[in-house]
């Protein structure tokens, strides 16, 4: 039996898309020993602010096995900490070291150029709609 779509396939152009921007960003992560998920992490992180594992899991788009081999190798290389969440010692918290805030703000200086040169090439209007309907698609799944 034969099916026909009358959609795109907007999982895989959505991937696409975050592929072709990766493409900018990873050399710059590759050129700090960073992967893309350390890297999210980081991001997370990157504010100062000591959060929950299950935080930054959610917000680094990470399962629970992949964080824990993420933060163990961030914590070998230092730039996270990880301690007892002084409320609940049964859970973790995780902050970025020193060296991972310089880390960071570095890196992001260095993606910021990328996102000028996208918004002078993509132009600021369609960038801002392209947000703005990533942000609908998200709220419109997640009801």
């Amino acid at each position: 039996m034969k099916t026909s779509l009358k959609h795109r396939n907007l999982p895989s152009l959505l991937l696409q898309a975050r592929e072709s921007i990766m493409g900018h960003t990873r050399p710059f992560l590759r050129a700090h020993g960073l992967s893309d998920q350390q890297w999210r992490v980081l991001r997370v992180l990157g504010n100062g602010e000591a959060l929950e594992t299950g935080k930054v899991a959610q917000q680094a788009f990470l399962l629970g096995p992949s964080l824990t081999g993420v933060l163990s190798r961030m914590e070998r290389d230092g730039l996270i900490e990880r301690q007892k969440d002084p409320a609940d010692q049964r859970r973790s918290v995780v902050s970025a070291t020193p060296h991972g805030l310089n880390l960071a703000r570095q890196l992001s200086k260095d993606i910021a150029r990328h996102y000028q040169g996208l918004e002078q090439a993509f132009g600021k209007d369609q960038l801002e709609a392209l947000y703005q309907l990533l942000d609908e698609l998200i709220a419109l799944e997640h009801s």
